[in-house]
């Protein structure tokens, strides 16, 4: 068996899912320190109410489309493709808005080095 038959590889962009009723999560990557995941968002924005608070910290970058996140203390931040992101573990905030076909890249983990959730 070759190195290269044992890789895993894709696309970022292809394929897209379809838009839906919620975003789309697709995991690439889980290891001991990190996960990374794709988020395909088709013009969604959390629901009325609803705040991520999550158990550990996430580094987010938007490569495509645009989106809004909003924090518990009332404050914004608007992306655009290459903006990023960190957002400690507890930090309160959820997707205000997003363009028709956003794609983002999020990364999961701990300063510490310990296993994300």
């Amino acid at each position: 068996m070759s190195e290269a038959s044992r890789l895993r590889r894709g696309n970022l962009y292809v394929p897209l899912p379809e838009a839906g009723v919620e975003e789309h999560f697709q995991t690439l990557f889980a290891g001991t320190a990190c996960r990374v995941e794709r988020i395909v968002s088709h013009r969604h924005a959390s629901p009325p109410g609803f705040w991520y608070e999550q158990a550990e910290d996430e580094w987010v970058v938007l490569l495509q489309g645009a989106a809004e996140l909003g924090f518990d203390d009332g404050g914004r931040i608007a992306l655009t493709p290459g903006d990023w992101v960190e957002i400690p573990a507890g930090c309160r905030h959820r997707v205000l808005s997003t363009a028709l076909a956003t794609v983002w890249l999020a990364v999961h983990g701990s300063r510490s080095g310990a296993a994300p959730a």
